[in-house]
């Protein structure tokens, strides 16, 4: 018996956002106009959750889900974008760049499944931004506490690269979705040099006032940008904790500890 492709929206998936009816996007317009029509930040995430809109990103996040993993044979695979997720009101944004193959592509969840993921909440709860010290798969009791999570591609890409032109199909989303948050925000952490470059023209896109020319991405570099709404917030880069980082040192738990200790201090949490 072939394994499914993906997960049919509004089939029991835990904290599927999506239902049957919800609309989907099938090429780069579409994606503007749905994320534009978005009546709400629910209804913006249910709509990421089920677009169709990248050819090569659709066939290589289900031809996963099909072929999947040794280690995961047994368990049933999201295989669709993965939606921003966290608090509705936060006052820090955590920017990726994508999903993980056998990460979010398979739990559902935003930095959910992969090592990366395991550093990541792991200093979130350290230092009290999240509920649990790990994030197995959606409904697993996991929240953010006071922040919350997207990527710049909402699909698991080919070696972990999408391409520019995926980057800008996939742009309103996030661009959407920052400026839903932006009354709340107070500090935006980008994950990666990728994730630094990918959230420019979203924030821009959104609305905020950005510095000229960007300034180069470093971990612990930090920047004031003007929100939409004429607030001072901070933006901070942070070192990917893949596993070429942490396996190197390159990424310490200290260092992502001090990150979001500093994220937390200038959101005035």
């Amino acid at each position: 018996m072939t394994n499914p492709r993906f997960v049919p929206p509004g089939t029991g998936w835990p904290e599927d956002p999506a239902a049957p009816a919800t609309p989907v996007a099938h090429d780069p317009q579409e994606v503007v106009d749905l994320a534009r029509a978005a009546p709400d930040l629910a209804d913006l995430c249910a709509r990421q959750s089920v677009c169709r809109a990248c050819d090569r990103l659709v066939e290589w996040r289900e031809r996963v889900a099909v072929e999947r993993r040794r280690a995961f044979a047994g368990e049933d695979y999201w295989g669709r974008p993965v939606a921003g997720w966290g608090d509705p009101q936060p006052k820090i944004m955590i920017v990726g760049l994508a999903p993980a193959a056998h990460g979010g592509n398979r739990t559902g969840r935003i930095f959910t499944g992969d090592r990366s993921g395991d550093w990541l909440f792991a200093s979130l709860h350290r230092v009290g931004l999240a509920a649990q010290p790990t994030s197995v798969r959606a409904g697993d009791g996991q929240r953010l506490i006071g922040a919350r999570m997207a990527a710049a591609v909402r699909c698991a890409p080919p070696a972990n690269k999408p391409t520019p032109a995926e980057r800008t199909t996939c742009l309103p989303w996030l661009a959407r979705e920052i400026a839903d948050v932006s009354p709340y925000v107070r500090c935006v952490v980008t994950l990666g040099g990728f994730a630094w470059q990918a959230a420019w023209p979203a924030l821009k896109q959104a609305g905020y006032e950005l510095p000229r020319p960007r300034p180069p991405f470093g971990h612990a570099a930090e920047l004031e940008i003007t929100s939409p709404a004429g607030e001072k917030v901070t933006m901070l880069g942070c070192y990917h904790p893949s596993q070429q980082n942490t396996f190197t040192g390159r990424v310490t738990e200290r260092m992502l500890d001090d990150l979001f200790t500093t994220a937390k201090a200038r959101a005035d949490m």
